[in-house]
Parts: structure tokens; sequence; C-alpha cells
């Protein structure tokens, strides 16, 4: 759905401004990879957390807690 959504998007844009919807299509990788060790450092704080609320439940898990 999303890309279907984008695809639209870019159409218009390209019989808005042809040049401008060009540049998106070429700079568009380059913008992913820019984001990419952005979003491997979001999954690796979101481990980290999980890690840290699973060892502070611990005690209560196993006193029976929920």
């Amino acid at each position: 759905m999303t890309t279907l959504v984008f695809l639209l998007g870019w159409v218009l844009l390209f019989m808005l401004s042809w040049p401008v919807a060009l540049a998106l299509l070429l700079l568009a990788p380059l913008v992913w990879l820019l984001t990419l060790p952005l979003r491997l450092v979001g999954i690796a704080l979101d481990a980290a957390f999980a890690l840290l609320r699973a060892l502070l439940m611990l005690p209560a898990r196993l006193l029976g807690g929920r």
C-alpha cells in the first residue's frame, strides 16, 4: 500500500516538475544509505532497553508476579 502511494506521488510530481522527480529518484537510495546507520542504532537501543526491562522484571516474575 505504501509503495502504491509513493508511486502515485512520484507520478504526480513527475507531471508537475520532471527535473525534481528525477532528482528524487536518483537521491532516494543515497538518503536511504545515510539513514541506515541511524536505524541500526535504534534497533540496538531497543534491544538494550528490552534487556534492561527483562532484568529489572526478573525478580517479580520469579516471585509470581506478572
